[in-house]
């Protein structure tokens, strides 16, 4: 039985006397030096549609138990409204993919700084308003130079083109009784409403709306949004007296008491805070 030579052995593999130093680069099995060979990883000829190989460095490894170690505080997504009772900030998700209204029964200070902070978080803000001279410096002095503030009379917002890329926020500042809006909320859009009191159509706006805010109103007014919103008593009867800067936002399901605090630019644009206008 006879076994295959090896190659390293095999009269063949042995390079001629006569041959070598006749290719320039050669190698004794035959390819050039930095050929791209398979499995050498170490070419520096560019590989056809990959380019050149990167450096190779050693994979980053935590131990199971320290994995705690890397985590960082991250909060809720949206724009900061103010604070809670315990210091803590106060987010509002106003850019979403789904449809979403706001109303706040309030002043236009709170209305105006809520403008200013969604502008800030990259969405387009359209007013609709009947009294255009209130939002006049705020729109010119909002986006440094960009129309990220737009004002529009009553009932002659256009189509906006929310897209998640560029989220709208309309706020509704028409009064006692708005009449019912051409643009209503949609995907990425927004609609906020700002009622000065408690009204007739309070309630029905009320009801559909996904948030709502209260700033101090009378007695009166404070019982029935109580009964609107089904509040406890003793939230109900504080509606009446919150300081200036001070809302009670509820959904169907949560309540939080926020005090807003202006920065330096909101209160030199807007003033401090104030629950009439």
């Amino acid at each position: 039985m006879s076994f295959p030579t090896s190659p390293s052995s095999s009269p063949s593999s042995q390079p001629s006397p006569g041959n070598r130093g006749t290719e320039p680069g050669a190698r004794s099995d035959g390819r050039r030096r930095g050929g791209s060979g398979r499995g050498t990883g170490r070419s520096t000829r560019p590989r056809f549609g990959f380019g050149l190989v990167g450096p190779r460095r050693d994979r980053h490894a935590v131990p199971l138990e320290q994995l705690g170690a890397l985590g960082l505080p991250v909060g809720d997504d949206g724009m900061v409204i103010g604070v809670d009772a315990e210091g803590r900030p106060a987010v509002l998700g106003i850019n979403r993919p789904t449809p979403y209204e706001v109303t706040l029964i309030g002043g236009l200070w709170t209305a105006q700084v809520l403008a200013l902070r969604a502008a800030a978080t990259g969405a387009r803000v359209a007013v609709e308003t009947g009294r255009s001279q209130a939002w006049t410096a705020l729109a010119q002095a909002a986006g440094g130079g960009r129309p990220c503030i737009t004002l529009h009379d009553v009932g002659r917002v256009p189509p906006q083109g929310a897209s998640a890329g560029s989220p709208v926020v309309v706020v509704r500042d028409c009064g006692m009784r708005p009449p019912r809006g051409r643009v209503v909320s949609g995907p990425w859009q927004s609609v906020v409403t700002l009622l000065p009191y408690l009204s007739p159509v309070a309630p029905r706006l009320l009801e559909k709306s996904s948030l709502v805010g209260i700033q101090r109103v009378s007695p009166d007014e404070a019982t029935q949004i109580g009964r609107i919103m089904g509040l406890p008593r003793a939230e109900s009867e504080a509606l009446s007296t919150l300081a200036d800067g001070v809302s009670l936002w509820c959904t169907p399901s949560d309540r939080q008491f926020v005090m807003t605090q202006a920065t330096d630019t909101e209160t030199g644009l807007l003033g401090t805070a104030r629950r009439m206008d």
